[in-house]
């Protein structure tokens, strides 16, 4: 009775507090609404554009607020294995080493590919020399032993421009590094350091649209959206000896196969312990629900439908680690074959 009157005193004191009609008769706190829940999203800014396509309609009609960050494949991984994150965009697959600190920390994580993407070399409109580019040049030109020594377009093939060539790239701590070094230099995170780099794609084409003397790699979405102020040049995979010849990267050569070997799947991450609120897994439906459409509205490809219903499966199910083994950038790799082919996941059960 002691604790009601003094209750009563200091609403009295301030104003009359609450509405009466809301009051509990026996004298409880009245009811509130509670506020808005938030589900943090932060890694890759390849897959930035779909998850923030993704987020702003979800949040249309709910109170679920998302926020979506950009701090690299690298950086979303680690923000989701340190447990500060419910969602990582990749886009590559997860390493052995971030499976590894996700499982010293107790984070259960749940792999899912949500499109496809290509990856463009472009050079200023202004190039009229490199109308393609082998795989070979390319890995000549990047490889580590390429620093300091190839500095001229002349050195990547005779009768090109006795000029320095400047290059730009993802940053080394974004998945589109991890896998361009991979496809063209043949071991992940190993380039030559000699280059502009940044993990803001929109960085890279100002730089490569603003110098004629300027060769890039970035997601295709990314020179799509920019097609007015670069020039792609096809690539020729003479390794895998296809016949096709030089291909320029789109939506139809990244789709079908052809575009090698710098096509790829992009992927988000889940954490386990975040998949059991209830506002997350509506969201990780919405997302794969929506994907096909919202793909194709940011400038990326969508998987087919089975691997779509082979990704919701998966989440369904809470199948932990990856398809892919842990072994970080897969080439050439189609979603639905690995996601149907097996059910192991990568370093054992995940917590």
């Amino acid at each position: 009775m002691r604790m009601l009157t003094s209750t009563l005193l200091l609403l009295a004191a301030c104003g009359g507090g609450s509405d009466p009609k809301n009051a509990d008769p026996q004298g409880a706190e009245p009811k509130t609404e509670a506020g808005p829940s938030t589900v943090a999203i932060d890694g890759s800014s390849t897959v930035y554009p779909i998850t923030e396509a993704v987020a702003e309609e979800f949040q249309v009609g709910r109170k679920t607020r998302v926020t979506v960050g950009v701090s690299g494949t690298g950086g979303g991984m680690k923000k989701l294995c340190n447990g500060e994150v419910a969602i990582a965009g990749a886009s590559r697959p997860i390493k052995p080493s971030e499976v590894e600190a996700c499982a010293a920390s107790g984070i259960g994580f749940i792999e899912l590919p949500v499109a496809y993407d290509g990856m463009a070399i472009a050079v200023n409109p202004k190039n009229d020399w490199a109308q393609h580019i082998t795989v070979a040049e390319l890995k000549a030109l990047w490889q580590p032993e390429a620093q300091a020594t190839v500095k001229l377009w002349s050195q990547v093939r005779p009768g090109w421009p006795e000029e320095e060539i400047h290059l730009f790239g993802a940053g080394v701590d974004s998945g589109t590094y991890d896998y361009f070094t991979a496809a063209i230099v043949g071991k992940e995170h190993s380039s030559r350091g000699d280059f502009t780099s940044s993990e803001d794609d929109n960085v890279l084409v100002q730089g490569i649209a603003s110098d004629r003397l300027a060769l890039g790699f970035f997601g295709l979405a990314y020179y799509e959206e920019n097609q007015d102020k670069l020039k792609a040049v096809p690539v020729d995979d003479e390794i895998a000896d296809n016949g096709a010849g030089p291909i320029l990267p789109s939506v139809a050569t990244v789709a079908d196969g052809t575009y090698q070997p710098l096509s790829r799947p992009i992927f988000i991450y889940v954490s386990v312990k975040e998949a059991s609120r209830p506002e997350v897994s509506e969201l990780i439906h919405f997302y794969l629900d929506q994907a096909p459409v919202l793909v194709k509205e940011v400038g990326y490809i969508p998987l087919s439908a089975k691997a779509y219903e082979l990704t919701k499966k998966r989440f369904d199910a809470g199948t932990t680690g990856s398809v892919f083994h842990g072994k970080g950038s897969t080439i050439g790799a189609k979603v639905e074959d690995l996601l149907g082919a097996t059910t192991e996941t990568a370093g054992g059960d995940q917590p």
